[in-house]
């Protein structure tokens, strides 16, 4: 085996597994990032541990490939917290942190609180790294469970502050593993009996209904689900996070079902007698609380974690492997295709008649601009091959109901719940794929957890878009905060409004290009000249402070 520093044979293990970017906060690993940067590894400094972990957040889900975010002993708990995203989304993020020496715990070394166990509620692999013999096998064990089963994030921490535990010389064998290079690393079969069952079921229900999940996206099997929707003539209906696996301006397409969902999408859940499940876990998000449809509907569930399998619906048949893989085996089973009936007219209608409901509100020229109006310009702006991203609440809401995505190879991602994700993610997306145009659709509220990272992209050259739906406000709180003081706020001052800020100003102050919007006519020109700029850019959109996202439908008690 070569000797070699462990600085050095960190580098060239990166090199080596395909990362392009690592995110971080100094000072860790100094080292390996020196020696990183001397053969085309990338880092990028933030502004907060958080924003790195956002980042390799966003760069793990835009390419599905390990992200890898870095913080020395002090700030690993800001890191641990930026975690929880990746973790709630099933996104495959490295976290490596400096820890705790032996010959040092227990006598107040500066900085130094043990916070191992503070990355175990958010990983499904936590390890120390001890000596520098050991940074082989435990990195490559890192890509491995980060990439398998069901992806989720690891973390390492290694010995010394800043991780020096790895600086020193030992016989290190550089081993490259192809395969735990991106996600997924296996796809594994159903059983054939299981896909002869499921399929019987499938063509005997009255009132199919196929729900797309995370694990479509994770899966890389949106063909696959239009095909099979496609064979068998039923509706489709999506997960958030699955947004845009069967393009929305398909016949079959119902839009997004739960919490942050389209009426339509609900009630047709609800008059559905089966649901196929593909890559979900049937959580209180994409079920609204488990209403939608109602807990006693028959269900069929396709996932890589047996565990997930029936856990909040009655099974009538459980599929377990990778959805491409199942899926694939589904297809190439079925014997004859099934016909659209009085179900998918059903549908339809019900489908095109919210369509007829909205479209009053999705072509207002109203000034503030309505969240409605600045979807659909943003969805007739977006090019082919866009990433977009959207932040959680609102911003996951308006994007939910009004974007469409149409075209396949369009990407959407969203925040699994982390307000303020939005801005880091994009900027990580954008290293992940830097020939695409990235588009993050986000609130004042969340752009103001993060706005220093502007100065990162104007750093480092991060071309992003910034969309932000500037209500001066955190208004989705206005309905709690009346609610807890009965009417008006007795101090006068209502605690989720800000002040009214120029953004585009902000913006420009920090590098980027800034661009005011106050009317609807102005917003795709604003965006067209965002993204021929070749700089990371915010375009600040005026809007409706009295705006509130419907809440979603389920049905009457």
């Amino acid at each position: 085996m070569p000797v070699m520093t462990g600085s050095r044979y960190f580098a060239e293990f990166m090199k080596g597994y395909g990362v392009s970017h690592v995110f971080f906060i100094p000072a860790v690993l100094t080292r390996a990032l020196a020696e990183m940067d001397r053969i085309g590894v990338r880092g990028i400094m933030t502004h907060g541990e958080k924003a790195a972990a956002y980042m390799a957040d966003g760069y793990a889900r835009a390419s599905r490939r390990p992200g890898i975010c870095l913080a020395q002993t002090v700030g690993a708990a800001n890191l641990a917290a930026g975690l929880r995203d990746a973790y709630l989304a099933r996104s495959p993020v490295i976290a490596i942190t400096g820890g705790r020496r032996s010959e040092t715990k227990h006598r107040h070394v500066y900085q130094e609180i043990e916070d191992f166990e503070l990355f175990a509620p958010v990983t499904k692999f936590n390890a120390q790294v001890d000596i520098v013999e050991r940074l082989p096998d435990l990195l490559r064990q890192a890509f491995r469970e980060v990439t398998s089963g069901s992806p989720a994030p690891v973390h390492l921490e290694i010995t010394g502050n800043m991780g020096q535990g790895i600086d020193g010389e030992a016989d290190l064998d550089l081993i490259v593993e192809e395969r735990y290079t991106s996600a997924p690393a296996f796809r594994p079969r159903a059983e054939d009996d299981r896909v002869q069952s499921a399929l019987r079921h499938l063509t005997s229900a009255q009132r199919p209904l196929i729900v797309a999940g995370g694990g479509v996206t994770a899966s890389g099997a949106q063909g696959e689900v239009v095909e099979l929707a496609e064979r068998l003539s039923i509706p489709v209906a999506t997960a958030l996070n699955a947004k845009g696996s069967i393009p929305e301006c398909h016949p079959l397409s119902i839009g997004v079902v739960g919490l942050y969902s389209r009426v339509c999408a609900n009630r047709v859940a609800s008059a559905a007698d089966l649901i196929f499940y593909i890559g979900s876990h049937t959580g209180s998000q994409v079920t609204n609380d488990w209403k939608v449809p109602p807990t006693s509907t028959a269900a069929i569930q396709l996932d890589i974690d047996p565990s997930e399998l029936g856990r909040n619906y009655p099974n009538v048949e459980s599929l377990c492997g990778d959805a491409k893989a199942v899926l694939r085996q589904m297809i190439d089973a079925i014997e004859s295709d099934r016909e659209p009936g009085a179900w998918c007219d059903e549908v339809r209608a019900t489908v095109d008649a919210w369509r007829q409901e909205v479209s009053p509100l999705c072509r207002s020229d109203a000034a503030p601009l309505r969240p409605e109006r600045i979807c659909k310009e943003l969805q007739a702006f977006l090019p082919s091959d866009a990433i977009v991203l959207a932040e959680t609440g609102h911003s996951g809401m308006w994007a939910g109901m009004y974007l469409d995505i149409n075209q396949p190879h369009q990407t959407f991602l969203r925040a699994a719940g982390s307000l303020g994700w939005g801005l880091p993610a994009a900027l990580g997306a954008k290293c992940a794929h830097p020939e695409r145009p990235v588009i993050c659709f986000s609130g004042d509220g969340g752009l103001y957890y993060h706005l220093s990272e502007l100065e990162t992209a104007a750093r480092h050259g991060i071309n992003a878009v910034i969309l932000v739906n500037n209500n001066h406000s955190l208004n989705m709180e206005t309905e709690l905060f009346a609610d807890a003081y009965g009417g008006t706020q007795s101090s006068g001052f209502e605690m989720w409004k800000f002040r009214e800020l120029n953004l585009a100003k902000v913006a420009e102050s920090l590098g980027c290009l800034g661009i005011r919007v106050e009317k609807p006519s102005e917003l795709q020109p604003a965006l067209e000249e965002a993204l021929a700029s070749g700089r990371p850019a915010l375009v600040d959109v005026d809007s409706d402070i009295e705006a509130l996202a419907p809440a979603a439908w389920a049905p009457e008690k």
